[in-house]
Order: structure tokens, then sequence, then C-alpha cells
């Protein structure tokens, strides 16, 4: 049986302070009815994604788009239809939401959005949602207050508030006790760390997740990790985004994007070859190799959930 595509246009409409998000709820008459989702519907014949988008939110919320740019686009399978979700996140509009069509709306903080029940389809909206667009990897330190002082500048001055803790010249004890620094400059700030490295690290250090090399990636049958708990991976190619997919991460890096100083003999994926991947990556995807915050806008616009660089903010 040939499933009917459909193709929808959905809105994760942020707070001007950036604490909540909008979501509505299905009508009880309609598939998936009474679950939460991120407000918008199906496109016309001829329209584009942001054109639906706006029609959309003027005839369900009364509220007029200004500025959004893309989040994610998820492919999904149900039993009866193929769902293409494109998914834009809306900086700013004008007008107050609400429900035109006798749908309950509700403005939901970002901490409280995994309390909500969801279609299957809308679940990588909610880490694409949750996660910021840039994630610092911290480089090699072995001095302790220079790597304090790289770590607080980036927190503080930059804005960062995804760092992955990366110190492959460390014993596991001196990791252990860098990890603890980190997770202390990151709670103080509100940033998130993951630590890079075997799961049973979190048995020793409270961090907020764990990033798998690729090798340790293709090695597992199975989530490592009990959801809610951060997992993501480094992935360079089409078979290891569909392995971290059916493993259930939260989100991967996806490089080389260009040719970088540390990997020179290593072809770049190139923006053209990237976007193809990340269309079907079903999560959130990283932009890492040779990136910079320069290149944030530009990885937004192919579907990247934003850039991951180490030169670039461990300055």
């Amino acid at each position: 049986m040939v499933k009917r595509r459909v193709h929808v246009a959905a809105a994760a409409i942020i707070s001007a302070d950036g604490s909540e998000v909008l979501l509505a709820r299905r009508p009880s008459n309609v598939d998936h009815g009474g679950l939460w989702e991120f407000p918008g519907g199906k496109l016309a014949p001829y329209e584009t994604g942001l054109e639906a988008l706006k029609r959309e939110l003027h005839e369900e919320l009364g509220v007029e788009i200004r500025r959004a740019q893309p989040l994610i686009r998820i492919h999904h399978e149900y039993s009866d239809k193929h769902i293409l979700l494109d998914v834009w996140q809306v900086h700013d509009f004008a007008g107050e939401p609400f429900g035109r069509e006798g749908q309950a709306v509700r403005w939901v903080p970002m901490t409280e959005l995994v309390h909500y029940p969801f279609p299957a389809a809308n679940l990588p909206i909610l880490r694409a949602v949750m996660l910021p667009t840039e994630y610092l990897i911290t480089g090699e330190e072995a001095d302790e207050e220079r790597f304090t002082e790289r770590l607080s500048r980036a927190l503080d001055e930059d804005g960062v508030r995804l760092v992955q803790l990366r110190a492959k010249s460390l014993s596991e004890p001196d990791y252990l006790k860098r990890a603890e620094q980190a997770l202390a400059l990151c709670r103080e700030r509100g940033a998130r760390l993951v630590l890079n490295g075997e799961p049973s690290l979190l048995e020793a250090v409270a961090a907020d997740g764990i990033h798998l090399t690729s090798d340790r990636l293709m090695s597992l049958e199975r989530r490592p990790l009990p959801e809610g708990t951060w997992l993501s991976a480094s992935t360079h190619d089409r078979r290891q985004l569909d392995q971290a997919r059916r493993i259930g991460c939260d989100f991967v890096t996806l490089s080389p994007l260009r040719t970088t100083p540390s990997h020179p003999d290593v072809a770049p994926i190139g923006w053209h070859d990237f976007q193809q991947l990340v269309e079907h990556a079903g999560m959130p995807v990283f932009a890492l190799g040779g990136m910079t915050r320069f290149d944030a806008h530009h990885a937004r616009a192919v579907g990247a959930q934003g850039i991951a660089s180490i030169r670039d903010f461990w300055k």
C-alpha cells in the first residue's frame, strides 16, 4: 500500500524572554485528539512552508508572523501516512494568540515541556526547542586555571549554554575532577554540560548527559541512558546518523563540514551534502568542522540546529 504524504508547517513560537513556548491542544475528534502540538497545518497547493505557516497562524491563532527561521524538518512514518513536519521558530509576531477555532492554547515553560503528551512526530521538535544554537566543545587545556578562565569567558561573554567536555589527554581521575569544575561553572550560568566518554561517567558526576564518539555509537544495540538525560554523538555519514536515530540520540554533531587544520586529509561534507543528510536525520544536528558564529544563520537555513565549534569559542 502506498502511503499518502502529508506536508505540514508548524511553529515553535517562543516568548520574548525565551522561557516559554506556545502549544495548542488537538481537538478530540481528530487523529491524536487531546494531545498537545506545535500549532500549524497542512500546506495548500503551491504554498511554501513559510507561506502556509503565516496563513495557518493567522487562521488558528490570530497572529501575524514578523520574523521566523527554519528550526527542523522531520519525516515520520505512521501506519497510514508519511508526515513531513516543516518546523519554524517564530521570534517575533503581532497580536495576542488565542484559539480562534475553539482549541485550547497555552504558554508552557520550557522546563515543563517534557510533562505534556505529544504525537510521536512532535518529539524531535521538543529537543530542538530546548537546545541552543551554539555548542561549545572544549579544547585541550592542561592548566586548571586557564581552563576555568576560558570556559568562564565562553559562558559569560559568548553566552554559550551547551558545553561538551572533551579532554582526551587527561586521565580518568583528572577528567572527573575537571568535569566537576566545569559542571559548577555551567550550573552558575544555567548552561548544560555533557561529558565526552562512557555513560558510566554520570555515576560519578551529575552532568546533563553524555556525548558518544562515532565508534562507541556504532557499537551500541540500544540507548545507554534513560530518557530525560541528554545523549549526543559524533556522526560523519548517513549510516552513523541512522544509528543515532535508531538508538534514540537526542542530538548529534555532523562533521567535517569544511576542511579543518586538525584533519586536513578528511574530505569535507560541504553545504549541499550536509543539507541532504540533515533532511532525514530526524533529530537536531549541529554543523561541526571549520564553523564560526558567522556560519550560524547559514547552518540554520539548511536545516541544522546550529553550529558546534572548539576554536571559535575556546579563545
